[in-house]
C-alpha cells in the first residue's frame, strides 16, 4: 500500500474503548496517520480527524461508543470538513449500518482494516464520500506499516515510552457461548516469531523498559501460522539484551501448559503476574459457556502456580448472571474466589451479544439479580485485595516508574521533555507498577521516571499502594 505524504499538517483526536488490544491498535493508528502528516491532540475541537476505536464485548461498552459518537454530531455541523471515523469491534460488527445510523460519520473500518485507514481518509477528503471497510483478511499485515511514533507524534504520556505492547496474534477460535470476539476479530492467526523479535529489538533500542506480548489467547500462539510455541517465543523475548520486564495477556486456562508454568521460575525478566480468566466457579455454567475446563482443572493450575511461586499475583475475569446461573452456581463462584484469593478481579454482569449462542438462551437472569450478585462479588474481592495490599506494608519492592500520576500537575508529562529540559529535581507525584502488577504511587523527583527503583511501601489502600524511594 503506497501512501503519499500530505504536506498540510493535521490534528488527530483518538478515543479508545475496551481492552489492551484496542490500546495497541490505537498506537498503530497514530503511527499510520503520520503518513498524512497527522499529529495527535487531546482536544476534539482542535482536530481535523476524530477516530473512535471501539469495543463491543459488553452492551455497556457499546453504548458508550454511541454516546461518544452523538457528542460529535454538533461539532460536525459546525465544521463540515471534520472527518469522523469509527474503528474496532463495533465497526466490524455494524459496518454499513453505522453509516446509516450516524449520518455525520464518514469512515467505518473493521479490525482487519487498520492498515487501510490512511487511504480511506484520503478517499473521503478527495471525493467527500462515506466509506466502510470491514473485510477479513487471511494474513496479518506487514508490521512495517505499523511503525510506532511514540514521542515524535505528540503522544503526551510517558507510559508509551516506558512500556509497550506487541501484538503476537489476533483472533480467537474458542467460541465461548457468550463472547463476540471470534465474530469481530476473526480466527486465530499468529505472527512469525522473527517479526515479533525484530519489533521488540526496535522498542528496546528506543529505551522501552517493559514489553507485553498481546493476543486474545496467547497460549495458543503457534497453532495458526507461527513457527514456534508461545513458551518458546516468551523465552526468546525475555532473553533479548536490554529488556527489563516482559508480560503477556490474555491466557486461556485450558491452554496453559506445564512448560509455561515452569517458565516463571526460569526467566528472571518475566513478571510475576498472570491474568487467567475464570469466568465462573460452577462446572455447570463453565460447560454452558463452552470454556473447555472444569473448576478442578482451573484450581489445580492455580495451586501449582502458588506452590511454585508463593509471591506471584493472580488476577481473573468473572461474569455474573450468565443465563441459567442459579444461586448455587453463584455460591460456587464465590467459594472459589475466597479459596483462591485473587489479587484482583475484573467482574461484569452478563451482557447478551448478537451472534453469540448465549444471547438466544431462554434462561436469562434479571438485571436486579445480576446487580445484587455483582455487588456481593465486588465487595468480597475489595476486602481480599485490600488485605493482600496490606501484606505489602513495610516491604521494599522494585517498581517500574511509568511517569506522573494523573493527579500530578494536571496530568502526565512527556518523559523526553523532562530529560531535555533537565527538570529532574522537582518532587512530584509519580506512579508505577511492581512485577506483580500492583500500582504504586510515590513522591519523588522526575529523574526516576522510566527507571526501575526500590520502593518501600508505606500505605495500602484497596486499589493501590503508596511508597517512597528506598536508598
Amino acid at each position: 500500500m503506497e501512501m503519499q505524504l500530505d504536506k498540510k499538517e493535521k490534528y488527530l483526536f483518538i478515543e479508545t474503548f475496551g481492552c489492551q488490544m484496542n490500546d495497541n491498535d490505537s498506537e498503530k493508528i497514530i503511527g499510520l496517520m503520520s503518513s498524512l502528516n497527522c499529529k495527535t491532540t487531546d482536544s476534539p475541537d482542535k482536530a481535523d480527524i476524530v477516530i473512535l476505536n471501539t469495543c463491543s464485548i459488553r452492551g455497556k461498552a457499546e453504548q458508550k461508543v454511541y454516546s461518544a459518537l452523538g457528542r460529535f454530531k454538533k461539532l460536525k455541523k459546525q465544521r463540515p470538513d471534520l472527518i469522523i471515523g469509527v474503528g474496532g469491534c463495533v465497526a466490524q460488527q455494524e459496518g454499513n449500518r453505522l453509516l446509516k445510523r450516524a449520518p455525520h460519520l464518514d469512515v467505518v473500518f473493521g479490525t482487519h482494516n487498520i492498515h487501510r485507514l490512511p487511504d480511506l481518509i484520503k478517499e473521503v477528503e478527495s471525493t467527500r464520500s462515506r466509506v466502510a471497510a470491514t473485510d477479513f483478511f487471511s494474513f496479518i499485515e506487514d508490521e512495517e506499516l505499523f511503525e510506532y511514533t511514540y514521542a515524535k507524534n505528540g503522544l503526551e504520556n510517558p507510559i508509551y515510552m516506558v512500556k509497550v505492547s506487541i501484538t503476537i496474534m489476533r483472533g480467537c477460535n474458542n467460541f465461548c457461548s457468550y463472547c463476540i470476539v471470534p465474530y469481530v476479530r476473526g480466527r486465530e492467526m499468529s505472527r512469525k516469531s522473527s517479526d515479533i523479535l525484530q519489533e521488540a529489538k526496535k522498542l528496546i533500542k528506543a529505551e522501552v523498559k517493559e514489553i507485553t506480548l498481546l493476543g486474545q489467547n496467547v497460549n495458543s500462539y503457534g497453532n495458526n501460522g507461527a513457527d514456534i510455541s508461545f513458551p518458546e517465543l516468551l523465552r526468546l523475548v525475555c532473553r533479548l539484551d536490554g529488556i527489563e520486564r516482559v508480560r503477556f495477556i490474555t491466557s486461556h486456562p485450558k491452554d496453559m501448559s506445564e512448560e509455561l508454568i515452569q517458565l516463571f521460575g526460569e526467566e528472571e525478566r518475566l513478571c510475576r503476574h498472570i491474568h487467567l480468566p475464570l469466568q465462573s466457579g460452577s462446572d455447570t455454567i463453565l460447560k454452558i459457556m463452552n470454556r473447555g475446563y472444569t473448576r478442578e482443572d482451573y484450581l489445580n493450575k492455580i495451586l501449582k502456580l502458588k506452590m511454585l511461586y508463593p509471591g506471584m499475583a493472580i488476577t481473573t475475569d468473572i461474569i455474573v448472571g450468565f443465563p441459567g446461573e442459579t444461586e448455587s452456581d453463584f455460591l460456587d463462584t464465590m467459594n472459589l474466589i475466597k479459596e483462591i484469593e485473587f489479587d484482583n478481579i475484573f467482574s461484569f454482569k452478563y451482557s447478551p451479544r448478537q451472534e453469540t449462542m448465549a444471547a438466544s438462551f431462554d434462561s436469562q437472569i434479571s438485571d436486579t439479580v445480576k446487580e445484587e450478585r455483582l455487588a456481593i462479588l465486588q465487595e468480597t474481592q475489595m476486602d481480599i485485595t485490600h488485605s493482600k495490599n496490606q501484606e505489602m506494608l513495610g516491604k521494599t519492592v522494585d517498581v517500574l516508574i511509568e511517569g506522573k500520576s494523573k493527579t500530578a500537575d494536571g496530568g502526565a508529562a512527556i518523559l523526553n521533555n523532562a530529560k531535555r529540559n533537565n527538570a529532574v529535581n522537582a518532587i512530584t507525584q509519580l506512579t508505577g507498577r511492581t512485577s506483580c502488577n500492583k500500582v504504586v504511587n510515590l513522591s519523588a523527583s522526575e529523574e526516576f521516571m522510566g527507571r526501575i527503583a526500590p520502593v518501600r511501601i508505606i500505605k495500602a489502600s484497596p486499589n493501590s499502594l503508596t511508597g517512597s524511594i528506598w536508598k
